[in-house]
């Protein structure tokens, strides 16, 4: 337990030093961007009549720190409105907080991205096993070749396609956000018109992600399948599915730490598939703050996956020391 403790806190320190580059990154981020924009919004208030005071509130209250006085505590202001979850106001969205923005729209990328990414890790670790069974006849290659074809295609270039095909061709699916004529709540239209949107963008992380997911686990089965305690069993005359219960068990150790670190990444990547499909969540809210030069949101939404890539890191990390002995106990055997 104390082991376990000291790998946490490491983990955790790590984090909050990662997240804490980031900030600052995108503070000195805003403060080069061409035009200075905190200092355009704080003339251009100036230019409509408001005085210097109020105008310099204002943009504090925007970007979250003053357009005035020495960097040092520029920074030093905008790091403690941090430390109290004050990412500023949107200036796409007046009067509406930059947190509750991101929270907004991240609560639909997350769920598609579970949705996704548990959808791939499925069919490509059941998809892998088959093709680590059959690797010597034509299933194995075919599966073995799909893996890699689909592996190789990028997630936009896959967004793209199902669009073309499924939306504008076919007119299968609609793409957009949920129907707003459509009462919110826990009620079926409502439900039905998430899962009508969802599914084209799910599909696309699915099948852009699942061959990683079937070619890992193949190569892993079949690394198992060599082990002496596989050989051992098979002499003994252990069942076959005892034995394969034995190798899922040991072949799948190296799929959950992917299967973490893949939720962290593509919380990143949702941004060109939910582009592309035009659906409401992280990836629209950070191209519209790109083209809106709403550099508050863009900064929000930067820290809010840059912190799920870290968190999916500290959890595949203690995920795996937790199933795997040998991890926990430092490699000793």
């Amino acid at each position: 337990m104390l082991a376990f403790l000291r790998r946490l806190a490491g983990h955790l320190v790590r984090g909050v030093v990662m997240i804490w580059v980031v900030t600052t990154f995108t503070f000195v981020l805003v403060r080069l961007m061409p035009g200075d924009p905190v200092q355009t919004q704080y003339e251009k208030l100036l230019a409509q009549g408001v005085s210097a005071e109020q105008a310099r509130a204002q943009v504090q209250v925007t970007y979250g720190f003053v357009p005035h006085g020495s960097w040092i505590s520029q920074y030093g202001d905008y790091l403690w409105k941090l430390l109290h979850f004050d990412l500023g106001k949107s200036v796409s969205a007046q009067g509406v907080s930059v947190t509750t923005e991101v929270l907004g729209a991240a609560k639909w990328t997350i769920g598609l991205v579970l949705a996704g990414t548990l959808l791939s890790f499925v069919i490509g670790v059941v998809l892998g096993v088959i093709a680590a069974m059959k690797r010597e006849g034509h299933v194995g290659s075919i599966l073995s070749l799909i893996g890699s074809l689909l592996h190789g295609i990028p997630q936009y270039v896959m967004a793209l396609v199902l669009v073309t095909f499924l939306t504008v061709k076919l007119k299968l699916f609609s793409t957009g956000p949920v129907n707003g004529l459509i009462d919110p709540g826990f009620n079926g239209p409502y439900l039905a018109s998430i899962i009508s949107h969802a599914v084209l963008p799910a599909a696309a992380f699915a099948l852009s992600s699942f061959g990683g997911y079937l070619l890992t686990m193949k190569s892993s089965v079949v690394s198992v399948l060599g082990d002496d305690f596989i050989l051992a069993s098979e002499l003994r005359g252990i069942k076959p599915s005892i034995i394969f219960r034995y190798v899922a068990r040991n072949a799948l150790l190296p799929l959950f730490t992917v299967l973490a670190l893949s939720l962290g990444f593509m919380i990143g990547g949702a941004v060109f598939i939910e582009h592309a499909f035009n659906y409401p969540g992280m990836g629209a809210m950070l191209i519209d703050s790109i083209g809106n030069r709403d550099y508050s949101e863009m900064s929000g939404a930067f820290l809010l996956i840059t912190g799920a890539v870290i968190l999916a890191n500290i959890a595949a990390d203690l995920l795996y020391s937790a199933i795997d002995p040998r991890v926990r106990h430092g490699g000793a055997t």
